[in-house]
């Protein structure tokens, strides 16, 4: 299976031309690719809100949460995946982007399988941190126990698209994730509703989507491969080329795990409010994902040409590309957070039928508008860091803003309630942004110095 990606093929190593097209080659791809995500929590919610039950959209978040305490956990695959091959890509070494893949594919499906095994103790750690009531955990339960058998294809799949981006092949981004996306909508609806089995289909619905995505995702990476630069096994499991790959790992995975804790820990302080305020936020944070998802795309395009740009040695594009991805990314957020202040109470009432959920939700709409604007830098940032492969200033940025947004969580909740839980998430994302833009100037002179 062949498709041909803008740019992919364009430029080779060395020195390249950074355009408006070049970006938007990756960036709209990706961010339509990225979009079927939040579209399937959007689907996902929506099947479960007919339900008319506040406790099952409640069950149904607090499971979202516990999978991405797993799976979030394991995001490394994606990021570190994809800041090695764009460096490999920029200096043309062919035989090390093989040799990513296979390293990053070996460590998924390794993980992915221990989950598996380690499951029972997983979903009651999950369900010990997030304390639900009875009700809630039962429906947590059934669809952890369904969609945790997809494990080892779900995080297959991390390693896939990251070496997917990190060719900067956005047009097989997009392909892969409408496959699985596409998959997971359509079952949901037919198992969950059609079929009637609830929680248990959506769960189903998504463990059948990992599975074909990450068969199909193999078969076209593979298929490209060039023979000629196949690495020897002893090549791909070298100490010396394991380290780094290990070092960005380490980083990667306590960056996620912090941010995954702030995400759960808003979970956690919502559950106190009562079932009604967490479906409610459950709602909210569907819509912050799509705002999120949405911005992701250009955050790929930054990942892949800034490492790119790092392999090549070759300052100019670096610059050209983060000036670029701002300009874009700040209007583009600006855009998602008008639309959101305007149409965002009728997506709401997509999503649920319980008047009550639908209530508290408007009431906290605006909140979720702005995660766009508030947000955007610290997405970009990520991809910069990402493709640079700087991922100890990731981690410790990521840990002295988690430490802010404690702090405002403190002041603002006792204050505020549900409006301070909100205002301290933004406060959260606009502190990731800022530290890390504050590094770039020094991190970047560092990067290029070799080369003047």
């Amino acid at each position: 299976m062949q498709t041909t990606d803008i740019g992919e093929n364009a430029h080779g190593a060395g020195p390249f031309l950074v355009t408006n097209r070049l970006i938007l080659s990756i960036a709209v791809p990706m961010t339509l690719g990225f979009l079927t995500t939040p579209l399937l929590g959007l689907v996902d919610t929506a099947v479960v809100g007919q339900l008319g039950q506040a406790t099952m959209l409640a069950g149904l978040a607090i499971g979202a949460i516990v999978f991405d305490l797993i799976f979030t956990t394991f995001n490394f695959l994606r990021s570190a995946t994809t800041g090695l091959v764009a460096q490999a890509f920029g200096r043309g070494d062919k035989t090390e982007e093989q040799a990513v893949f296979w390293r990053s594919l070996s460590i998924a499906l390794v993980s992915g399988a221990a989950s598996l095994l380690l499951s029972p103790l997983l979903l009651a750690a999950g369900l010990w941190l997030l304390a639900p009531g009875p009700d809630v955990a039962g429906v947590t339960r059934t669809y952890f126990e369904y969609r945790i058998l997809a494990a080892p294809a779900a995080l297959a799949n991390y390693a896939i698209l990251g070496f997917v981006l990190g060719r900067g092949q956005g047009t097989t981004g997009l392909l892969l994730q409408t496959l699985i996306n596409g998959i997971n909508i359509v079952l949901s609806i037919f198992l969950g509703l059609h079929l009637g089995w609830g929680v248990m289909g959506v769960a189903l619905a998504t463990a059948i989507g990992e599975v074909v995505g990450a068969l199909v995702g193999f078969a076209i990476v593979v298929s490209r491969f060039d023979r000629r630069f196949a690495p020897s096994w002893k090549t791909i499991f070298s100490p010396e080329r394991l380290k780094p790959l290990f070092g960005l790992n380490r980083d990667i995975m306590i960056r996620s795990f912090v941010l995954l804790a702030a995400f759960m820990l808003m979970t956690r302080i919502g559950t106190s409010f009562g079932p009604v305020t967490l479906a409610a936020n459950s709602v909210l944070m569907t819509i912050f994902l799509v705002a999120g998802y949405y911005l992701d795309g250009l955050a790929n395009a930054a990942e892949q040409l800034t490492g790119r740009a790092i392999g090549a040695r070759f300052r100019p594009a670096f610059d050209r590309v983060l000036k670029m991805t701002v300009i874009w990314s700040f209007t583009l957020a600006g855009f998602t957070t008008i639309a959101l202040l305007i149409f965002g109470d009728r997506l709401v009432d997509l999503l649920t039928t319980a008047p009550d959920v639908r209530q508290e939700a408007y009431a906290h709409m605006p909140w979720a508008a702005i995660t766009a604007l508030t947000g955007v830098l610290a997405f970009l940032m990520d991809g910069v860091f990402i493709g640079a492969t700087w991922s100890r200033d990731m981690r410790n940025m990521m840990l002295l803003a988690f430490a802010g947004y404690i702090a405002a969580l403190c002041l603002l909740v006792p204050l505020f309630g549900n409006h301070g839980l909100w205002a301290a998430l933004n406060l959260f994302l606009l502190f990731r942004g800022l530290l890390l833009l504050a590094l770039v100037p020094r991190r970047s002179a560092q990067a290029f110095l070799p080369a003047q």
